[in-house]
């Protein structure tokens, strides 16, 4: 009972840091559940500032994907893309519990890409279309909490200070 507090008390702390909505206004999300933000930043500084706020939030980062760098390696132009992949288990875990297929979409995959145009985006899944497409109805606290950090999160690419 004393780890589950300290669990919540951790979890509120963070939650409690972060001042923005669970999708900002220049998130735009799809029917596939895709949510997308541009990057004020150049592709390699997005990647950097995504990374040292997640840290800073003292969220496990697991992996970083070279999407660009394994397709040259085969051959495949592709414009810079990386898959960040990171989370914090006793929250993701709780999806986990309510439906074992919901491990599909955890930890957090958090994609960075160059469009045509030479825009950098970020963008990932969003919680309230995960929770629906595995059908957990009863992990709506944790849900929304999921939302607010991924928010926090991309802010540091979204916001000019």
């Amino acid at each position: 009972m004393n780890m589950l507090l300290s669990r919540r008390n951790a979890i509120a702390v963070l939650a409690a840091s972060t001042v923005l909505p669970a999708r900002s206004s220049q998130a735009k999300a799809c029917d596939n559940g895709v949510v997308k933000v541009k990057s004020h930043y150049s592709f390699g500084e997005t990647v950097a500032r995504l990374k040292a706020d997640v840290e800073a939030k003292g969220i496990k980062f697991f992996l970083e994907v070279d999407q660009a760098g394994l397709a040259e390696a085969a051959g495949i132009n592709l414009k810079p893309s990386t898959l960040l992949i990171f989370g914090n288990p006793p929250l993701g875990t709780q999806f986990i519990t309510a439906k074992p297929e919901a491990g599909l979409d955890w930890p957090v995959r958090l994609l960075v890409f160059e469009d045509d145009a030479g825009q950098v985006w970020a963008a990932h899944t969003d919680f309230a279309w995960i929770a629906q497409r595995h059908g957990i109805t009863n992990r709506d606290e944790q849900f929304e909490m999921a939302s607010v950090v991924i928010a926090s999160i991309v802010s540091s690419v979204t916001s000019n200070w």
